[in-house]
């Protein structure tokens, strides 16, 4: 599962829509932020046009104040009217009376929208206002909030007119409201309809990692291989990016599968130059280890060196015969020859290996670890005899005299004891072990051990190659362990 904070192991779709939200994001915080701030800037202004407007409309006189200008008897009074905060202060700063009602003029409204009457400290507050300025805010407390106000001079004090700033407060939350709203609805939206357009858009390429996902699972090294898999023809568009990705893979597979081909012939080529040549070696090296034979019978007198190279022919035809026969196998195997599946005793088989090395070899110790019960597999029983054979040969020759080699049988894998559907045969030896940088192809054809462990001279490297290819054929597998002191071959195949 991708890592929240580690983007980088995020899928590309993941990332797309990410990206989308990220942007989307970004830019509703912007616009909404300058939207807001435009808004607020224009409400601003507005109030102190208002304000100028109403005190333009509500200016004394420089006469008597019983009678200013712009009112005669029963008029407004300089200073009231249309604002909605109206103090009037004379020269002493003292809050001049309304001469028609006798009452103060120093009324505000309050943020609840109703009229109340200037404390003294408001009253301080707004009579530091500087007269014939331009519009300034003050702030009148948590009960009246916060105006815009100008002061005016007139011929026996200051009238002071303003408008709260209250309206423009609610109407900027209320737009921060909206804007947010929208935000996160628009990033749901975006967050869904992206998720599925992006999955939508990108099913092409999925179908195209599909393909290759497909291929890079199958098995190329060996054997025949048709690659059938192609990308859609509906993914390969050369005008889409997807479309150039699908039409390259394909070019690609053709190219992957003309090669497989031509490998393919190649080997098949090989194989059946390697079955046809060690079948036809068969008979000529029958007759030159008979005539060998043949002339080392003879009654007349035979030079003693005459008589070694006889014997060195004889001894080398038949060293030739068995590398033809070795050869010969592996072709079949290679060319899938079915071997037979009757009941095999694995047990007694390997009685009877390890029975022959001990003759051929007495100076190693050999042992046998087999089970109470025999333990029988479906398979060639010849074929297997030679896995034991090369096993045991590989062992005896590889190993300095005194060394122990055990056969060992059970039920079970190697990495899975309780497993009743496999059979493992090990070969265990206590010698020196294999060369760590051998080990990897000990298994591979005419490969031969170096000459530190190789005490009989003549290995063909094929020995090894055949007790994998006989496990194949069974169902099976072969593997190694070595180090100083212990090397095993183990076999698994199926069990009966």
């Amino acid at each position: 599962m991708p890592s929240l904070t580690s983007p980088r192991s995020w899928t590309l779709r993941s990332k797309l829509v990410a990206s989308m939200v990220a942007l989307f994001l970004t830019v509703s915080i912007g616009t909404g932020s300058l939207i807001v701030l435009a808004t607020r800037d224009y409400l601003a202004r507005q109030i102190d046009q208002d304000l100028k407007q109403t005190v333009a409309r509500s200016t004394f006189g420089d006469h008597d104040d019983s009678h200013p200008r712009g009112g005669g008897p029963g008029g407004p009074l300089p200073g009231g009217g249309a604002g909605v905060l109206s103090l009037v202060l004379d020269a002493d700063g003292q809050v001049r009376t309304d001469p028609r009602s006798g009452s103060p003029i120093n009324t505000a409204i309050n943020v609840d929208g109703d009229q109340i009457t200037l404390d003294a400290e408001q009253v301080e507050r707004l009579s530091d206002v500087k007269a014939g300025g331009g519009p300034e805010t003050v702030d009148l407390g948590s009960s009246a909030g916060t105006y815009r106000v100008m002061a005016v001079a007139t011929s026996s004090g200051t009238a002071i007119t303003g408008i709260p700033t209250l309206p423009i407060t609610k109407t900027v939350k209320q737009l921060l409201g909206l804007v947010a709203a929208a935000t996160l609805m628009g990033l749901a939206i975006v967050a869904l309809g992206g998720a599925y357009l992006v999955r939508r858009n990108l099913e092409p390429l999925s179908r195209v990692a599909g393909t290759a996902r497909a291929v890079s699972q199958r098995s190329l090294e060996s054997g025949e291989v048709a690659l059938a898999e192609r990308v859609p023809a509906s993914d390969t568009d050369p005008n889409t990016e997807v479309g150039q990705v699908g039409l390259a893979l394909n070019s690609m597979l053709d190219n992957v599968d003309g090669a497989l081909r031509a490998r393919q012939e190649s080997e098949t080529r090989v194989r059946q130059f390697v079955a046809d040549a060690s079948h036809e070696l068969r008979t000529p090296l029958a007759s030159i280890r008979g005539y060998a034979e043949l002339s080392r019978k003879e009654h007349e007198p035979v030079p003693p060196n005459v008589t070694h190279a006889l014997g060195r022919i004889e001894s080398e035809s038949l060293r030739m015969q068995g590398l033809v026969e070795d050869l010969l196998l592996l072709a079949r195997l290679d060319a899938g020859r079915p071997l037979d599946h009757d009941p095999v005793d694995l047990t007694l088989l390997a009685i009877d290996a390890v029975s022959d090395a001990r003759a051929a070899a007495p100076d190693q110790v050999w042992g046998l670890d087999l089970p109470e019960e025999p333990i029988e597999v479906p398979g060639d029983r010849a074929r297997l005899h030679q896995v034991l054979v090369n096993l045991l040969g590989n062992a005896r020759a590889h190993t300095p005299p005194g060394t122990r080699v055990t056969t060992a049988l059970h039920r079970g894998s190697t990495t899975d004891p309780t497993r009743t559907d496999v059979v493992t045969l090990s070969v265990i030896d206590d010698g020196p072990g294999i060369p760590a940088a051998l080990q990897p192809n000990v298994f591979e054809r005419f490969t031969r051990g170096d000459e530190a462990r190789n005490r009989a001279a003549g290995s063909t490297g094929l020995g090894l190659s055949i007790v994998a290819a006989v496990a194949a054929a069974h169902g099976g597998r072969v593997g190694l362990r070595s180090r100083a002191g212990e090397t095993a071959f183990v076999v698994e195949l199926p069990a009966a």
